[in-house]
């Protein structure tokens, strides 16, 4: 579970067992380039401690990731907080952290662009329209179009080139 700044006590407790010269027996590491990015993603962790364990029961670890360095050309630098009660390794830990954070992109794409928080659809018309969201952004992404919106204003008011996308077959790879 992601820990943020509302949740203050919480927040404060696992910061203050991840700060200083501590020692911390869970370490992994990642780097990133591509995608305008170039960013090291740090993740520090350790066991719950009793007083944190107490109020979270199934707690089993406390976790930081710490995102260092360049997005689009600008220093990037974001400190995230966890609380989990997987029994996993460190490494395992920051994959799914970052696995999260992917996903997290995909929902924000369909919020800003689609707008899907705003509809308001019953029964079965949610998961219909979720399935064509879904559909629309994969056929925007195999005709190549770096962003959703650069696809969407590309063939929005464009019968024969959304056809067009919907026919196109997926290259296939050797």
């Amino acid at each position: 579970m992601t820990v943020k700044a509302n949740q203050k006590t919480l927040y404060r407790q696992i910061a203050s067992q991840l700060v200083g010269k501590r020692k911390i027996p869970f370490i992994a590491s990642d780097h990133e380039v591509g995608h305008g990015r170039d960013i090291t993603w740090d993740l520090r962790a350790k066991e719950a401690p009793t007083h944190i364990k107490e109020n979270w029961h199934g707690a089993c670890w406390i976790a930081e990731v710490i995102a260092t360095g360049m997005r689009d050309g600008k220093p990037f630098n974001a400190t995230h907080r966890f609380i989990t009660s997987l029994r996993t390794t460190p490494e395992a830990l920051l994959r799914l952290v970052r696995e999260r954070w992917s996903l997290e992109s995909w929902h924000w794409i369909r919020d800003t662009q689609f707008r899907e928080d705003a509809h308001r659809y019953r029964g079965n018309g949610a998961g219909a329209m979720a399935t064509l969201r879904t559909a629309a952004m994969n056929l925007l992404r195999l005709a190549g179009f770096g962003s959703i919106r650069e696809g969407l204003q590309a063939v929005m008011h464009n019968i024969t080139a959304l056809l067009a996308l919907a026919r196109r077959q997926p290259e296939l790879k050797p």
